[in-house]
């Protein structure tokens, strides 16, 4: 549903640029792409990379697309919003991927019943494997959130939920993936205590955790049923999995997400 639809990217940084590829990837047209981005070396790779038009100017970009997506650090917001109001049009609905930034700042920002649609991603989709939640503002109809909906499934999975769940949401797949790099790091560094090398304990803790994602994904099991099928009473595994427990773990995750979350209201707070 956003084949006819132009959509103008504000910022070509490497959020933009991840979507701007999802977007020519998935068969969007690159002539309804245009991507505003103040530097002209950074915008002129980004039309031989990607063969769409961009410019330096905000209102060029946002003059006659349908969709805009705001897509430069949330401390850049508040700079960028002004010119977009000026330039759009009728009816062209703004979703944003600025982290922390609640809808409610651009509605205030923006011509009176703009629809606006707040996107929470993570940093899987610079490979295609985002992870977004999608929430509509006070003026967004159903039609304006599947339409964002559409353009973000071209880098990943989405869950539409309301805008109060955004800051648990970024508890778990927002900051998620730096708890998964952690516990990467941690393998390797375990593995090299062990007796290997860096580079065998760093196959063997990546491949093993992107292999495992998989499993869950691709088979639909619960995590539960999967760490029992892999843990034989009183075998190796249960004997790492009693440790960890032991150790705190859960507890650990839970105070974890919980201090993400308060943070992250905290930062919508003060925007």
């Amino acid at each position: 549903m956003t084949e006819n639809v132009t959509i103008a990217l504000i910022g070509g940084g490497r959020i933009g640029e991840a979507l701007l590829g999802g977007l020519v990837a998935a068969g969007h047209e690159s002539g309804r792409l245009v991507v505003a981005e103040p530097h002209a070396g950074r915008g002129a790779e980004l039309t031989e990379r990607y063969g769409v038009r961009t410019v330096t100017g905000i209102a060029d970009a946002v003059d006659g697309a349908g969709l805009v997506v705001i897509a430069v650090k949330p401390d850049v917001v508040a700079a960028v919003l002004p010119e977009v109001k000026g330039a759009l049009a009728p009816g062209a609905v703004v979703a944003s991927v600025a982290a922390g930034v609640p809808t409610a700042v651009y509605e205030a920002a923006l011509p009176s019943g703009t629809p606006v649609v707040r996107v929470m991603p993570n940093t899987a989709m610079l490979v295609g494997r985002s992870m977004s939640g999608i929430s509509g503002g006070r003026d967004a109809t159903e039609a304006d959130v599947a339409l964002v909906r559409g353009v973000m499934e071209a880098v990943g999975q989405t869950l539409v939920l309301p805008e109060s769940k955004l800051d648990a949401l970024t508890a778990l797949s927002g900051s998620g993936p730096a708890y998964v790099f952690l516990v990467a790091e941690a393998m390797i560094d375990a593995g090299v205590d062990l007796g290997l090398t860096r580079d065998q304990a760093t196959i063997l803790a990546t491949q093993t955790i992107a292999g495992a994602g998989a499993l869950m994904v691709e088979t639909s099991t619960s995590p539960v049923e999967l760490r029992a099928a892999v843990t034989s009473p009183g075998g190796t595994t249960a004997a790492a999995i009693r440790t960890l427990e032991k150790n705190g773990l859960r507890p650990a995750f839970y105070d974890a997400t919980r201090a993400c979350a308060e943070r992250s209201a905290e930062l919508g707070k003060l925007s």
